[in-house]
């Protein structure tokens, strides 16, 4: 299918033209730079479009057969957001970034993938092709709903998942809304004042200069076509058996903290659940050092 096709699609996200696109991909590039070296970057067809995946490490060829990481990123950003992350997750394992279709990235989505069952469908078959039959899934916002819904649905290829500040488990509020429309806003203000708007507004975005390009350029470049995904109940959290570890930042404004960790572990038995203070929606970010190594903690103890 076409890119003048596929553009045509209501149901289906779109770069807004070439040149807009081009500038934000040199954005991504900038901030995919700071993380750690890409060693080499994969096209995967699948009924949805295609996905476009980076491959991290390990340094040590030996570790190659170690169960791979596989990240899934946030709403409206792609995989450069793990630059924090890939160095320490990739250090003795292989690590495989994904953009997900229907986001600002490198992939190219021509079927809407929204509704759980096909989103479950396309991250399995993004899987298949990449040869993977055992990985530890990692999630943010977003793409913690995502790999919620793929422990939830399609379990097969799954090690652990790993649940960052997620969607999937309350319904998504004015209050966050209202945080990422603060947020954006406060990318437009002098550079002296954006140290104290990212401390009130718990933001790291606004203190790290190629983040903050890369959201900025991704806004003006892209047009996302999907409706908030919805929470999984009660019901459906007690079908999953895959080994989880939620880990939330006290200052959430997507989910309730306290209610979220007491509510998933007596939902799933064996599930982890810890609430990371000093930080909001990105503790991955803001604090990446502690993050990594609370990770690869649980991922190496289910290994």
């Amino acid at each position: 299918m076409s890119e003048t096709r596929t553009a045509a699609r209501a149901d289906v996200g779109r770069y807004v033209n070439d040149a807009l696109r081009d500038r934000y991909f040199t954005a991504c590039d900038a901030v995919y730079a700071m993380g750690a070296r890409i060693r080499a970057e994969l096209d995967v067809e699948t009924s949805f479009g295609t996905t476009h995946v980076y491959r991290y490490g390990p340094t040590d060829p030996a570790a190659e057969s170690r169960t791979p990481v596989v990240l899934v990123h946030g709403a409206g950003s792609c995989s450069a957001m793990w630059y924090p992350n890939t160095a320490a997750l990739s250090a003795d394992r292989p690590v495989y970034a994904l953009d997900t279709p229907g986001d600002p990235g490198r992939s190219v989505q021509r079927e809407p993938l929204h509704q759980p069952e096909r989103a479950a469908q396309w991250l399995d078959e993004a899987l298949a092709g990449l040869g993977l039959d055992r990985v530890h899934l990692i999630g943010s916002s977003y793409g913690g709903w995502l790999v919620l819904n793929q422990a939830h649905r399609k379990p097969g290829r799954l090690a652990s998942v790993t649940l960052l500040d997620p969607g999937g488990l309350e319904k998504v509020g004015l209050r966050f809304f209202v945080w990422i429309f603060a947020s954006l806003l406060a990318t437009f203000v002098p550079k002296a004042l954006r140290p104290r708007l990212a401390a009130w507004l718990e933001q790291p975005v606004l203190v790290v200069p190629e983040l903050r390009t890369m959201i900025r350029s991704g806004v003006r470049a892209y047009r996302i076509r999907r409706p908030a995904p919805l929470p999984l109940g009660a019901d459906e959290l007690r079908t999953i058996h895959t080994p989880l570890f939620l880990l939330l930042g006290k200052r959430s404004l997507l989910v309730h903290p306290q209610r979220q960790a007491e509510r998933v572990p007596r939902l799933i038995p064996g599930a982890r659940a810890e609430i990371v203070s000093n930080t909001g929606h990105g503790p991955q970010i803001d604090h990446a050092e502690q993050i990594n190594n609370r990770m690869l903690t649980f991922i190496n103890s289910v290994d």
